[in-house]
């Protein structure tokens, strides 16, 4: 038996407070864009456009409920018993663990084998703590309930660059401020180029290599002092601002001083690669351990871990475990960066393919950006694939299985692909490696 609890809190925090809700406002913020600057383009006229904020954040909060509602349904069909409430070790006993289940109905549990899975929280900036009425964390930022005329964003990774997009193309000013002196300095260079002469062309404000100093709030919004890049001492008055500095371990309340649990310095649970904390009988994945912060490698975790307690040999190969940003342009990658490859001395081949030579993107209106492939230079195996461009985070599905079998760019380059699709665009850049493009 495993701690269901954990379990049921990480996926709910998934559906209620990341990636569901968010992906509901981007594609809302995306509907209006549309409206407002793109469909003239295709002879449809609009006048006297709205956005009905609260319907938006009503259509979000129906998108939650709907999620959450099938894995209550996924509980009950697989007999899962789900006990509502905060989860905590209380102590080691015979053969297993005593949890208590403090909520509305408390409960202690006794399992043999315990799954720890409670996520991450925001972090805030130090000595800044979120009110989520001015200084917002991901939680507060999706219940804005009217547009800001000026928005603040501190740091531009993938919360910051969804969050400033949502509201940007609802009609907000939004500045971005970055401390790293490079934008997304974990995607390839060419491909975090390319997003970001998109998104500046769009109107997000986005400044790098700031470092931020004293933040006030007040009855006017919040003032966030900051020097620039150039040195210079900078003041942005912002009616509201989300932090978006990263996150941290959720470990708050799991007690585990009770049974002698492992953490790191940063408060996560220590585990093996095969998610084995330093206990017999616990295991933990997701956020609250070491790797990515991606719901789909939990996911992949929590499988993977559920097969070893059933006593099969589950796996995850964390080298093909996607990324995707959000935005539009969308931003997905696997595998190595150009500079990754530098860095460890492999020798390479690139390809590039562009949107704006595909058919398909320019029937969609949206030709920004490129597919590009990194494969060895002497067996042509495919070492990595990034993508930025329209409907980026379904192409990157093809790489991930290719690399899976570790296949070559001419495997690629010989897959016949339907026409017109944005996916002949994998095929060009796959064909690029060996510069022998059709359409370019």
């Amino acid at each position: 038996m495993e701690n269901r609890r954990w379990q049921a809190r990480a996926r709910r925090h998934l559906h209620q407070r990341g990636l569901h809700p968010v992906k509901a406002l981007l594609q809302s913020s995306e509907h209006y864009e549309h409206a407002g600057k793109h469909f003239g383009e295709h002879g449809i006229s609009l006048s006297n456009l709205k956005m009905d904020v609260a319907k938006m954040i009503g259509r979000k909060d129906a998108v939650v409920k709907q999620n959450n509602d099938g894995i209550l349904y996924l509980f009950k069909k697989n007999k899962v018993t789900f006990f509502h409430g905060r989860g905590s070790f209380v102590k080691a006993v015979d053969g297993g663990y005593e949890i208590a289940v403090a909520g509305d109905k408390p409960e202690t549990l006794t399992a043999k084998q315990v799954i720890v899975a409670t996520g991450s929280d925001a972090r805030p900036l130090p000595g800044v703590a979120f009110d989520e009425e001015t200084i917002l964390s991901n939680d507060g930022a999706l219940r804005i309930g009217a547009v800001p005329k000026k928005l603040g964003v501190i740091g531009s990774g993938v919360i910051g660059l969804e969050m400033g997009s949502v509201w940007r193309r609802v009609g907000a000013d939004v500045t971005v401020l970055e401390g790293l002196p490079t934008f997304l300095g974990a995607v390839d260079e060419q491909i975090a180029k390319e997003a970001k002469k998109a998104l500046d062309k769009q109107g997000l404000k986005i400044e790098l290599g700031v470092k931020v100093g004293e933040v006030k709030t007040g009855k006017k919004g919040v003032s966030v002092a900051y020097t620039n890049a150039k040195g210079e001492a900078q003041t942005l008055e912002v009616d509201k601002l989300i932090v978006s500095v990263g996150r941290v371990p959720n470990t708050n309340g799991l007690n585990p001083e009770a049974v002698g649990l492992k953490l790191d310095e940063r408060g996560a649970i220590v585990v093996d690669d095969d998610c084995k904390t330093n206990l017999p009988g616990v295991w933990a994945v997701g956020d609250v351990v070491r790797g990515p912060m991606l719901a789909h490698k939990a996911e992949e975790e929590g499988v993977a871990v559920a097969e070893r307690i059933a006593g099969q040999h589950g796996h995850v190969d964390f080298n093909l475990v996607p990324w995707v940003i959000y935005t539009s342009p969308e931003i997905a990658w696997v595998g190595k960066t150009e500079q990754q490859l530098k860095a460890e001395g492999v020798k390479y081949k690139a390809g590039t393919f562009p949107f704006m030579a595909n058919g398909r993107a320019r029937a969609l209106g949206d030709t920004t950006g490129m597919v590009k492939f990194l494969a060895d230079a002497a067996t042509d195996e495919i070492l990595g694939v990034h993508i930025v461009g329209p409907m980026a985070s379904e192409l990157i599905a093809e790489a991930c299985v290719a690399m899976a079998f570790r296949a070559s760019s001419e495997d690629i380059a010989r897959i016949c692909h339907a026409h017109p699709s944005l996916s002949e665009s994998v095929k060009e850049a796959a064909l690029a490696v060996d510069k022998r493009t059709l359409n370019f």
